[in-house]
């Protein structure tokens, strides 16, 4: 098994630690913060890293696989799609957000084995799913840290650095939600030929 898989793996072995500390009774925080989502966030930047790092020296090493191909998409929707799940659950996100990424991931993957059926056609990446995959990152990235959740600052009452990261936040994710809808919405558009027969 070559390093690259090797890194998809630990990514996705970093995900249940990353639950497992949302449950954990730890005291302290930082800023309003807490100690457990302080941890979280340093594994989802660690395993953010590693989606990065894998795909770069699959490339670079030519070391690109059947078992990474399948392997590293999967991995990258389990760890977005628990970081979302915890934030849900700590009433920092609202539930519509997770399951448009989950709406949409389900309807990708049964197009592309529609793809594969009718001859193998490859629709490339566009603009949207590159805006969503990054927007998406940076806004989850922030959301460990953000105390207040999903737009709380049209609300008010939040100030200074609490605020900042509120707004980086909110942003941030709603540009990666409708990136999300607008990029499944390319896959079908771009393939439309095989719902014809």
């Amino acid at each position: 098994m070559n390093l690259a898989n090797k890194l998809t793996i630990f990514r996705i072995i970093l995900v249940p630690i990353m639950v497992i500390f949302a449950y954990l009774p730890l005291g302290g925080d930082v800023y309003g913060v807490t100690t457990a989502m302080i941890i979280m966030e340093v594994i989802f930047i660690i395993a953010s890293i590693t989606d990065k790092l894998d795909g770069y020296i699959a490339r670079s090493r030519n070391q690109v696989t059947t078992f990474g191909k399948f392997l590293d998409p999967l991995a990258d929707k389990i760890l977005v799609l628990a970081a979302m799940v915890i934030l849900v659950e700590k009433g920092l996100l609202p539930a519509w957000i997770p399951v448009i990424v989950l709406a949409r991931e389900f309807i990708v993957s049964g197009f592309r084995l529609i793809a594969v059926e009718k001859g193998g056609k490859v629709i490339a990446a566009s603009i949207w799913g590159k805006l969503k995959t990054v927007t998406q990152m940076i806004a989850l990235i922030f959301a460990f840290i953000d105390v207040h959740g999903f737009f709380a600052f049209v609300n008010g009452g939040i100030s200074g650095f609490a605020l900042v990261i509120n707004i980086i936040t909110s942003v941030m994710m709603a540009i990666s939600v409708v990136a999300t809808v607008f990029s499944g919405w390319n896959y079908l558009a771009s393939g439309k030929d095989l719902f014809k027969e």
